[in-house]
């Protein structure tokens, strides 16, 4: 696990920098390798072969390929017993030099053969090419600059920034932040000009002609539409058990390491699950467990994870946050994250990892993509009941409303649906009550970009399932996962991004996945026997939640907010109405109403414009 620099020219001081500005990402080793036509720069974070071999940037034998690289190939072994049968000499025991020898062997399509997370950078000197990848969910970042003369690359947009381009806002990113929540959902960051390559993504910087091509190496969709049509029939009893074997295996190849391997633990049914087969693959090592907890609220979850700990045998180590220490670390988790976020759900796995890291990890497992792929999120009950009622199920559906109703007392699902089956005018109106503390000014000049909210348009719950996994929440919840990790020299591995199972559960009916009011069907059927009652019959969704509306109602909070919006840059901000937010404020800390995500929302992006943008104009 490292961090990745570079730019198509010579510039070996530029290069140390941009290292230096990532080096929280890899303090084990740096390297750099610089000629007339690249800067290429590594810092990197031990995990596989801790001895000098694993070195970067590495080279092949004859020195005319070169490769910087952040991530793991954890089918790695197969691929070099595959490799040296064709006649390639490995002079280390690293995944990175499978890499290389892959990408000689088999060209750029070498990444449809590895299971894993990458980006990295290939130097081809022979093509006088390089060639850029991303792993196809996007669990490890690549950024990237480019003009008429200048290519840069990086792991984080902080090290892009250290070079001499000019630095603004997007405003039209901002604006779908703002209007739609959306974040990472397209190849433009909140950094005009600055871009990303997005999951499942090759490009090839051509370093004579100064020109980029980008193509799609993995599509989703298809694999999902392959696999359905070639499997008609569905049986949960034979289904839980082939998905059982999957996860297992997922598990095990995150367990490869030359470092102790630990696992977050929130107490829910995905790290839970995860923790549980850990102990099941190593019955005697030591497993370390990492919590957030919050003793006295509601959303504590230890009585949970205490469970878990008891019957894994494991090592548990827990952390909370008051009101102080979110102040104390809110610029650093800004600085950290390099673009806004909409919750401060993700400071709590800011302060897990922190804890990991004072405690000698440097590698957990986590349970990130579950919830996009077996339907974890409350609002996906909705969907499934669309598709029922569109189906002419209306025997099911109404068995599932009642369902639900019992387990968890409300009819939101329902909500949900009739939103769906209202007219877009009507559903057009009712979300622009959600922004009318926007300026019109703003909404007009932006309004009439190509970025809408698509989920209105889903007619299935495996639709609504793969946009989560491709476009809503899985990208901007990988982004955050590996920028609170990394901030502390942690690699963060997610057995359910392994795009086997992915795949494999994305086409399964909806019913193995919602079922009587219940999601995650058959991840509870296949962890009967592994996991306890207490969690197996868990309905609830917490994950990582934290506090954020009590926050903003403590005096630490208040006064918090007060310096910002009060202050003379938030007023004159050409994105919000200053009197509708002060308004909404005054309403919050008082609890007429609760307005905490929008008031976040605001919050955060402002000190991110002060941070990243006005501090540049100084």
């Amino acid at each position: 696990m490292c961090g990745i620099n570079g730019f198509n020219w010579k510039d070996e001081e530029l290069i140390k920098k941009m290292n230096e500005r990532i080096r929280h990402r890899g303090p084990d080793d740096e390297g750099y390798y610089v000629d007339d036509n690249v800067s290429l720069g590594n810092v990197r974070l031990s995990i596989i072969d801790l001895s000098k071999a694993g070195h970067q940037p590495m080279c092949n034998e004859t020195e005319d390929i070169w490769i910087v690289y952040n991530g793991e190939i954890y089918n790695y072994m197969e691929l070099r017993k595959e490799l040296e049968e064709k006649g390639h000499i490995f002079k280390s025991n690293t995944d990175t030099e499978v890499i290389i020898h892959s990408y000689e062997e088999w060209g750029t399509e070498c990444v449809e053969k590895f299971n894993g997370m990458w980006a990295f950078a290939i130097y081809d000197k022979r093509k006088n090419i390089l060639f850029l990848s991303r792993d196809r969910f996007g669990i490890k970042p690549l950024y990237y600059y480019i003009d008429d003369d200048k290519f840069i690359f990086s792991s984080e947009i902080k090290a892009i920034l250290l070079h001499n381009i000019a630095r603004a806002p997007n405003d039209e990113i901002i604006f779908d932040f703002l209007c739609f929540d959306l974040i990472d959902h397209t190849e433009y960051t909140f950094f005009k000009n600055i871009m990303r390559i997005m999951p499942g993504n090759n490009a090839i910087f051509d370093i004579e002609n100064k020109k980029l091509k980008i193509w799609r190496y993995y599509n989703l969709k298809e694999k999902i539409d392959k696999m359905t049509k070639e499997k008609k029939k569905f049986y949960i009893d034979k289904e839980k058990e082939k998905f059982k074997h999957m996860l297992f295996t997922a598990v095990k190849r995150r367990l490869i390491a030359d470092v102790p391997v630990g696992s977050c633990l929130s107490g829910g049914l995905d790290s839970s699950s995860i923790v549980c087969i850990m102990r099941k693959i190593d019955k005697d090592g030591q497993i370390k467990a990492f919590s957030l907890v919050f003793p006295g609220h509601k959303i504590d979850e230890s009585k949970y994870q205490k469970v878990i700990v008891e019957k894994c045998n494991t090592m548990w180590h827990s952390t909370t946050f008051t009101a102080n220490d979110l102040l104390n670390d809110l610029e650093d988790l800004i600085w950290t994250q390099e673009e806004p976020f909409g919750t401060l759900s993700i400071y709590g796995q800011y302060r897990v990892m922190k804890l990991a890291k004072e405690n000698g990890m440097k590698v957990l497992l986590d349970g990130q993509g579950s919830d996009e792929i077996l339907a974890g999120y409350h609002h996906f009950f909705g969907d499934y009941y669309y598709e029922l009622l569109k189906d002419g199920k209306w025997k099911t559906l109404l068995e599932e409303v009642i369902s639900y109703y019992k387990l968890h007392g409300n009819l939101k699902p329902l909500l949900y649906m009739f939103l769906k089956i209202l007219p877009k005018n009507i559903i057009k109106k009712l979300w622009s009550k959600r922004i009318k503390y926007l300026k019109k000014e703003f909404i007009s000049l932006i309004s009439k970009r190509r970025t809408k909210d698509i989920m209105w348009d889903v007619s299935t719950l495996n639709k609504s399932l793969y946009l989560a996994e491709i476009y809503y929440s899985l990208p901007r919840l990988l982004r955050f996962e590996d920028k609170n990790a990394m901030r502390w020299s942690i690699e963060s591995r997610v057995p359910f991004c392994d795009h086997e199972v992915v795949e494999y559960v994305l086409c399964l009916p909806s019913n193995f996945k919602i079922k009587k009011g219940k999601t995650k069907i058959i991840l509870r059927e296949a962890m009967r026997d592994i996991l306890p009652k207490e969690i197996i019959n868990r309905h609830d969704k917490i994950a990582f939640a934290t506090p954020d509306k009590y926050l903003l109602r403590t005096p630490q909070g208040i006064e918090l907010a007060k310096k910002i919006i009060y202050s003379e840059s938030f007023k004159k901000r050409r994105y919000w109405n200053h009197d509708v937010i002060k308004k909404m404020f005054q309403q919050h800390i008082y609890g007429k109403k609760n307005y905490e995500k929008i008031l976040w929302k605001v919050i955060i992006l402002e000190l991110w414009l002060r941070r990243y943008i006005d501090e540049c104009k100084k």
